[in-house]
């Protein structure tokens, strides 16, 4: 048997005027995901614990299988443990993002955040950005690292974990109440907004109609993981296919393989049908059980308050990453289980996480389930299967036949 999930990254969403009243799961052309829900088992589950923050952090690693209460650390160690960042026991890892905030004459406390991604910046223009912050701000117990597109890292040498403002949560906001109470962290901020806002790589996106990448953004401290081994959890040899840092790191700390597809971005447009053959490749040729697809695109779309474009990614998820799995896995002759669901709600409406229980979907190639006759947030919530602790969901899918 071999296992594969689908995490459709904020996928799950509210009823939507524009869209009929409906979810963007309800609302688009899924017909992969259509011919599979009549045979699973759909269900719902909550992957983030009551009194924790709904982030993708805690929310994977509920879906990995792993109690966030017992495992997590903080979002950023997570990500140190992607780039290969070997932290001291006395370090803290702070999220850096590179943001958008208005291009005006008002003070720093004064703007507004205009977009967290900064118009999904390439790393290439990031790391020359984070370059020029680097030259100037980094000292003794602050270094920089380069991740991935608008996300990077900042390591805070024998420094102390600290309540920051994910960006993502403030969108439209003006940015003043929200700053770090560290008076360093919140001069570094400041000052990379003088240091970023006329440089020429942010000239040339002006004058392309992209945001400007303007300012770097603190969040997600916190402290060097201790992720137990994903194998001897499940006795699974898996695989990592993610354009994310977060879920890289999660992969690194559980012992998985990650691997890198080409064009695989993170965005709208990302290299789906490249994923999916990926995991296929692994579990069929090279000795994996368990392979992980991680899709970014319907989170961002959320964050965008897009409700067409993140129709848009669930219909490209169903097409070119559901469709591809199951024909390939089908042609093989090997026996299969799917698990498709988001980690957390990313509602269009408030563009930002959201705590509420999402839709999951388990299809075994061996066997059918008849408990709905749609995978949408509404059906699964009338099967009657839940996991008010949503890391058990791991243990279910991946028991043996």
């Amino acid at each position: 048997m071999k296992y594969i999930v689908i995490l459709a990254d904020g996928a799950a969403d509210l009823p939507i005027e524009s869209l009929g009243g409906k979810t963007p799961l309800a609302y688009a052309n899924t017909p992969e995901i259509d011919a599979l829900a009549v045979k699973s088992e759909i269900g719902l589950a909550h992957t983030i614990p009551e009194g924790m923050k709904p982030g993708s952090d805690t929310a994977n690693l509920a879906v990995m299988g792993y109690n966030p209460r017992e495992y997590y650390t903080g979002r950023s160690p997570l990500e140190a443990l992607s780039i290969g960042v070997d932290m001291a026991s006395t370090d803290i890892a702070i999220r850096c993002n590179i943001v958008t905030l208005s291009d005006d004459d008002k003070p720093y406390e004064e703007k507004t955040i205009i977009d967290h991604s900064s118009s999904e910046i390439s790393t290439e223009d990031a790391a020359e950005l984070l370059t020029a912050v680097r030259k100037q701000l980094e000292w003794e117990c602050y270094h920089f690292y380069v991740g991935t597109s608008y996300r990077h890292l900042l390591i805070w040498n024998r420094g102390q974990v600290v309540s920051l403002t994910p960006p993502h949560d403030i969108l439209t906001r003006v940015v003043g109440e929200y700053l770090p109470e560290d008076p360093v962290l919140r001069e570094m901020q400041k000052r990379s907004y003088d240091i970023l806002n006329n440089h020429p790589i942010n000239v040339e996106r002006a004058k392309k109609g992209l945001n400007k990448a303007n300012s770097l953004w603190f969040w997600g401290a916190g402290t060097r993981p201790a992720l137990s081994s994903f194998y001897e959890k499940t006795g699974l040899k898996g695989v990592m296919i993610s354009a994310v840092d977060l879920l890289k790191g999660i992969a690194v700390g559980a012992g998985m393989r990650n691997i890198t597809v080409p064009g695989a971005d993170g965005s709208l447009h990302t290299n789906y049908e490249g994923k999916a053959r990926a995991a296929v490749q692994a579990l069929l040729s090279e000795n994996a059980d368990f392979a992980y697809i991680h899709i970014e695109a319907p989170d961002e779309m959320g964050h965008q308050g897009s409700a067409e474009r993140k129709v848009q990614a669930i219909e490209y998820i169903d097409k070119n990453i559901v469709g591809v799995v199951r024909r390939e896995m089908d042609a093989s002759g090997e026996p299969y289980r799917l698990l498709l669901m988001p980690d957390h709600p990313t509602p269009v409406a408030v563009r930002t996480h959201t705590s509420d229980p999402i839709p999951y979907m388990i299809y075994d190639s061996t066997r059918v389930v008849a408990c709905a006759s749609e995978y949408t947030e509404e059906a699964a919530a009338k099967t009657g299967y839940v996991y008010p602790e949503g890391y058990r969901l791991m243990e279910h899918f991946t028991e043996k036949p």
